[in-house]
């Protein structure tokens, strides 16, 4: 995999990689950027929201659930000294649907994290990762 930040000005980069996407990435304007794109650590945690989410969904899929809503919250601390490394993250799957079976939803969740999920396993390493979950039954 390959991966490039193009600077744009300022504190503002372009990003591409082998897929051809780009994304803006900046910084705040108090450190002299213009708040035109995501922080790089935001990647970060979106990286391992998205890792999980799609392992998570596949597994759920294949398990037949029901699920018409999901999405992935990470609530990442971050030390107060530089260079400010995430200290703990807490990872939120919220499902939604007719008769999610928890069980399933542990099973796929704990696969995610054990067999799948790279970024997880990269970030566990770094800092310790909660995962907890909610399901929201629709009628």
């Amino acid at each position: 995999m390959k991966a490039k930040v193009t600077w744009q000005g300022g504190m503002q980069f372009e990003g591409t990689a082998d897929s051809g996407h780009t994304l803006v990435l900046d910084a705040a304007p108090e450190v002299g950027g213009a708040n035109n794109g995501f922080r790089p650590m935001e990647l970060m945690a979106l990286s391992l929201a998205g890792c999980t989410a799609m392992d998570v969904i596949s597994i759920l899929r294949k398990k037949r659930q029901e699920v018409s809503g999901f999405e992935v919250k990470v609530d990442a601390s971050r030390a107060s000294e530089h260079p400010h490394v995430f200290t703990a993250m807490t990872v939120t799957y919220v499902l939604r649907g007719k008769g999610i079976d928890p069980a399933a939803v542990e099973r796929a969740i704990k696969l995610s994290e054990e067999k799948y999920c790279p970024a997880q396993a990269m970030l566990r390493q770094a800092a310790p990762i909660t995962l907890q979950y909610e399901i929201v039954e629709e009628a």
